[in-house]
């Protein structure tokens, strides 16, 4: 007669590996008694596969999956996955975090997204936290999260054997990597603009879509930006055709880019757009796209092309900072330009920050941002592989550090702009590299705005006067050039044969209407 089977409880990488041997066609029953359990077990494993990738997703690559047997999520949720974003990005740029550092983000992020409840930062809180994601105790108070440098010299010299190996060029090899962009980040009064901002009218901007940049080691063939928001189809989207949009967009609750969503991304874009340019080049339509340390990405075996010519490659664990290309200079370039762009906007448009930030919509930074990534100079990409593909590095050209050059460019203009001749390069740098939650980097709150929506009466008048205004027989006022302006973005966001250097040029009259209309306004006050 049998005994009783002992009871096992797995660990959330034991759970991961009977998936990925699930999917290579290993039955049931083998699995149940290699691993002492159940077939209902197993196939209760292939049922939950999703949520437990998902939770394998947001713990820490190193040690959260090989320790933590149970998937107990957070009281706040929201909460949980944007602790452990940050956590990680800190971790990513070898910043040092503490015990305490956490807690008082914790705390910071709970009253920023306007949470209701009574959280307490405790030691048990955090203590939680560190379990839930597998985060290690740190050797001292702010211990700096130094990337492996071992393992990151191994996979160069294995990665070099590979690229010489399968014969590839730097035309056929690939990098992609995401980053969070708080799109609404406004200078503080850092970049004078005291005048206009108090700490009481403020708040630190959570606006926040994803981006991910993929180009080739020339640099030469940048792919569209990928973007991803919550949202399916914004408001501010008014019906326009995703298929129109400067960049490929998608839309998840995640705060990083789902496996879903990747292969999805993989299949239907990044294949079929390589294809296409090898081709133009001549050259075999094989290539290798690098990759970050899964489980955020879809198993390697599962990234590929029909035909198998086009693969993935994944970094080992810890060593993003040291390696991954897109880490190397080309994320933070992309994001000065965008947050250039958004100042000269704001510049260019003449109206106060109030009225600007509550202009400004995620499709005014789908734009900007796909603005910002074209560009980036090819000698910049080609740089930051120099470490993975040293013989690329004489290709790249001078060594120009882009942002320098654009900080400098952007210092020059704002000091020769009234109340703002005292702005100097290491203010510009000091918001270029401020993150959303830093005093350099803010947006208007929604009570400040509510000022501007206590005008009932003259807000009536306007409508009764808007058919007036949109008469073509009468004088056409700023005011009515802007609606028919917005009028006719959205219509081109809505046809499939419009250039995106037309859509530009309207974006840009509609700037120049608005700071037409400011003057007038001044002017008559």
């Amino acid at each position: 007669m049998l005994g009783k089977r002992k009871r096992v409880v797995l660990t959330i990488k034991d759970k991961l590996d009977i998936i990925k041997k699930l999917e290579e066609g290993i039955s049931f029953k083998k699995l149940s008694v290699v691993y002492g359990i159940g077939e209902s077990t197993v196939r209760d494993i292939k049922k939950n596969k999703e949520r437990i990738i998902n939770y394998a997703n947001s713990s820490d690559p190193t040690s959260g999956v090989s320790k933590r047997k149970s998937m107990k999520s957070s009281t706040y949720e929201e909460l949980d996955r944007v602790m452990i974003e940050w956590f990680n990005q800190q971790k990513t740029d070898g910043i040092p975090v503490s015990g305490t550092i956490c807690a008082k983000q914790a705390k910071f992020f709970f009253d920023a997204l306007g949470m209701e409840g009574d959280f307490n930062a405790s030691s048990g809180w955090l203590t939680r936290f560190k379990q839930r994601h597998g985060i290690p105790k740190a050797t001292g108070k702010g211990t700096k999260l130094k990337g492996d440098e071992t393992a990151a010299s191994e996979f160069c010299g294995n990665f070099q054997e590979f690229v010489e190996r399968e014969n590839l060029q730097p035309e056929q090899i690939y990098g992609a990597d995401q980053t969070g962009l708080f799109w609404k980040c406004l200078p503080s009064r850092t970049l004078a603009l005291e005048t206009e901002q108090n700490t009481s009218g403020y708040r630190s901007s959570r606006e926040r879509i994803i981006i991910m940049c993929c180009a080739n080691a020339t640099g030469l063939h940048k792919l569209n930006l990928c973007v991803v928001g919550k949202a399916k189809k914004p408001r501010a989207f008014k019906g326009a055709d995703l298929s129109n949009l400067p960049v490929t967009y998608f839309s998840q609750k995640s705060a990083w880019i789902e496996h879903s969503v990747f292969r999805q991304w993989f299949e239907k874009y990044f294949v079929p757009q390589v294809q296409k340019h090898l081709k133009s080049q001549g050259l075999l339509e094989k290539a290798v796209l690098l990759l970050d340390f899964p489980p955020a990405h879809p198993n390697e075996e599962l990234l590929s092309s029909d035909d198998g010519r086009i693969i993935v490659k994944y970094l080992p664990p810890n060593v993003t900072s040291l390696i991954q290309p897109m880490s190397q200079g080309v994320l933070a370039t992309v994001k000065r330009y965008y947050r250039a762009g958004l100042l000269q906007k704001y510049m260019g448009e003449g109206v106060d920050p109030k009225m600007f930030w509550k202009n400004l919509t995620v499709l005014d930074a789908i734009y900007e941002v796909s603005r910002a990534w074209n560009m980036v100079k090819s000698s910049t990409i080609t740089k930051a592989w120099k470490k993975l593909f040293p013989s690329n590095e004489e290709n790249a050209g001078m060594n120009i550090d882009e942002g320098a050059i654009l900080a400098a460019n952007l210092a020059t203009v704002l000091q020769n702009t009234e109340d703002c001749e005292h702005v100097d390069i290491e203010n510009i740098d000091q918001w270029f590299d401020s993150r959303s939650n830093d005093s350099s980097c803010q947006v208007l709150t929604d009570s400040e705005g509510a000022e501007d929506q206590a005008k009932p009466a003259e807000q009536k008048h306007s409508n009764k006067t808007r058919k007036a205004d949109l008469n073509p027989e009468k004088h056409i006022s700023h005011k009515a050039a802007l609606e028919w302006t917005e009028n006719l973005l959205d219509y081109l966001e809505q046809q499939d044969d419009m250039l995106l250097s037309d859509k530009l040029v309207l974006r840009r009259l509609r700037t120049i209407i608005r700071r037409k209309q400011k003057i007038q306004n001044n002017k008559n006050h």
